[in-house]
This record gives structure tokens, C-alpha cells and sequence, in this order.
């Protein structure tokens, strides 16, 4: 049986990755990080970030809003105390990189070598500067992606945001720019209300939501990409079990990322895997091309 995934230079053993902001190297300790398909770090700037002021994550009815602010140590910390202890796992390993300018993106794309690819933010929900405001414009999103991808010879995934007016039109532009891949997407903006001091609940107001409540809405923005772009799709949003992985495979993605989930369940990516591998030997499938179907809307 075939799980390898294999687009514009990524390869893959299997389609499960880990979404950058759910996980550190103590998770190490609890999955085998040698049977995933590829992890994504946490998103890294070119200097350290303190991040958001606390609280910075709290439960919905149907997931988590978080407002962690890409809270990280920089690019060298990432280079020398990270990437050595990844390169010990037998899998794909991509750094998500945030910036609060044009040239925040091109000057942090410089440093990171040795890994399988760079993830490009620009759709964090609760950051001051950047963020959301870069994923909603087209132009900027060409501008930062061709930037990236004239400093570096590794494949560049661009981060979508799902407040963008028109993902496909995202899309495209980053295609333009020289992506090898986009993934859909990023978390929903949404608001929590603390009624004690009738106040919004973080500190920047806004925060990110994901989880289960996300899934139907993520899933939508994978099918438009992929009908209307021709670039790869990570899918990305509210995923918890193989099925979902199965519904964003048929809707056009070419692999997915878990994130919530893991806060629930740390042991989901072991679970899917298995899971996957269950159901095609049930269906008689050989590889992850015999799953995927055309849909129409």
C-alpha cells in the first residue's frame, strides 16, 4: 500500500502533518514524529517575539480561540536549538515564518536552510501588524511570496487566511509568485466576551478559532482553490479523525494538517494513520489517488 505524497518538489510519506502553533519538542516524546508525514514549527520571526498578554487560549462549544501573537525565540534560536533535534526524525520538516513587512519575510527566508520547505504567514487572526491584512490583498501576497521565493531555493507554501474576499484570487497570486503549494487554511476570527469585566477576553480582542465548528467552511475553500487554481492544497481546519482527512482528500487536497485536535487527543496522528491504512485495505485501494473522486459543487 502507497501513502507517499509527492507535489512540486515535497515529499511525503504519508498525508498527515502537523500544523505549526499546536506543538513543541516535548510532543516528541509522544508521538513518533518517524511515521508522520511532516511536522510544521511553530511560526518564527526574524527577532523574538514575546507574544500576546495572557489569557491567550480558551474552550469554545465546538473547538479553542487562541491569541498567542506567534510568541517564539527568532530564526537563530530556530536554527541552532531546534532544527538539529528535528533532523533526527525520518520526516519532512517545514518552518512557518511570519513578518511584519515585505522585507521581515525576505530577510528570515535567507536564514532557514536543511528543512523540506517554508511555510509562508500571512493570515495570523490576532497579530497588530501583518497577518490577516497581508492574506486578504492580493497584491501584497504576491509581493511577499515572490520575495520568499527569490531568497530561497526551498519549496514555499503560502498560508491562506480564510478572511480573504476571495481565497481563489489568493490563491492564484501566490501562484504567481512562485508558491509551490498553499495551505487553507488558517483560523476563523472570532470574539470572547469575559461578562464578569464586559470586556473581549484577549488582550488584542481578536482571536483565532479553530476546531470542529471550522471544518465544513475550510473544507469549502480547499474544493474552490483546487477547482479554481492550479496549485497544490494542504488542507487545514477542524480535522479529528480519518474521515475528515478522507473528505479534504476528495475535495482536492493533496495532504492535510492537524492542529486542535491534538489538545484533545494527543495521540490523533497515530489514530488516523492507522485508521487510513484500515479503510483502504477494506476498499481494496493502493495508493491515496485510488480515494479521490471528482465532485461537483
Amino acid at each position: 500500500m502507497d501513502l507517499t505524497v509527492s507535489f512540486n518538489h515535497i515529499k511525503l510519506k504519508n498525508p498527515i502533518i502537523l500544523a505549526s502553533g499546536v506543538w513543541d519538542l516535548p510532543y516528541t516524546e509522544i508521538v513518533d514524529f518517524n511515521k508522520l508525514g511532516g511536522v510544521v514549527y511553530k511560526g518564527i520571526s526574524l527577532k523574538p517575539r514575546e507574544g500576546n498578554p495572557t489569557p491567550r487560549i480558551t474552550e469554545t462549544p465546538c473547538g479553542v480561540i487562541n491569541s498567542i501573537g506567534l510568541a517564539n525565540k527568532g530564526v537563530e534560536n530556530f536554527n541552532k536549538e531546534v532544527l538539529p533535534l528535528l533532523k533526527k526524525f525520518d520526516t519532512a520538516i517545514f518552518v512557518n515564518i511570519f513578518g511584519e513587512s515585505i522585507e521581515d519575510f525576505s530577510r528570515i527566508s535567507e536564514k532557514i536552510s536543511d528543512v523540506s520547505g517554508i511555510e509562508v504567514n500571512i493570515s495570523c487572526p490576532n497579530v497588530k501588524k501583518g497577518g490577516v491584512s497581508f492574506g486578504r490583498d492580493p497584491k501584497t501576497a504576491y509581493a511577499i511570496t515572490k520575495a520568499v521565493c527569490k531568497n530561497t531555493s526551498l519549496p514555499v507554501i503560502v498560508k491562506l487566511t480564510p478572511a480573504a474576499s476571495n481565497i481563489v484570487e489568493i490563491a492564484q497570486a501566490c501562484l504567481d509568485g512562485g508558491a509551490s503549494a498553499v495551505t487553507a487554511c488558517n483560523t476563523y476570527q472570532g470574539l470572547v466576551i469575559d461578562i464578569e469585566s464586559k470586556k473581549p477576553l484577549f488582550d488584542k480582542v481578536v482571536g483565532g478559532v479553530s476546531g470542529p465548528a471550522i471544518k465544513p467552511q475550510a473544507l469549502y475553500k480547499v474544493y474552490q482553490i483546487s477547482e479554481g487554481v492550479e496549485i497544490p492544497v494542504i488542507g487545514s481546519g477542524g480535522i479529528t479523525n480519518y474521515k475528515d482527512v478522507l473528505e479534504y482528500l476528495i475535495a482536492g487536497a493533496k495532504s492535510i494538517q492537524l492542529g486542535s485536535v491534538i489538545f484533545n487527543n494527543p495521540l490523533a496522528p497515530m489514530e488516523i494513520i492507522d485508521n487510513i491504512i484500515k479503510y483502504m485495505n477494506e476498499k481494496g485501494y493502493r495508493n491515496l489517488k485510488d480515494i479521490r473522486e471528482c465532485i461537483d459543487e
